[in-house]
């Protein structure tokens, strides 16, 4: 199994991106996804997951403004980003779950200027 993010990039505050993670090997319908992000000093936090079963969940500070979702065909898991503000600056990494273990993606840098 393999997570392979990209899309990431810099924008302007206000500005909109979508990440991308490639999910070899991974049966998104069973499988529980998700999106983190580390800022520079920070700690990894969390900001969404989608379950198996499509529902979806996101950190405060994202709601309303990003939204997750999944290809299961294409093995696609997105992130897609709106009103992006400078403290979404951060490295994003896919997770995903495949038979009880976690898997993470390379990470991709998001860079939102003010």
């Amino acid at each position: 199994v393999q997570l392979q993010a990209s899309g990431g990039g810099l924008v302007q505050a206000g500005g909109s991106l979508r990440l991308s993670c490639a999910a070899s090997g991974f049966i998104l319908s069973a499988a529980p996804m998700g999106w983190y992000r580390q800022a520079p000093g920070e700690e990894r936090e969390f900001v969404a997951r989608i379950a198996s079963s499509g529902e979806a969940n996101y950190v405060d500070s994202v709601k309303g403004r990003f939204t997750i979702s999944r290809d299961i065909r294409k093995k696609m898991l997105y992130l897609q980003m709106a009103d992006l503000k400078p403290e979404d600056t951060a490295v994003y990494y896919c997770k995903g779950n495949s038979r009880g273990s976690d898997y993470w993606g390379q990470g991709t840098q998001v860079t939102v200027s003010s």
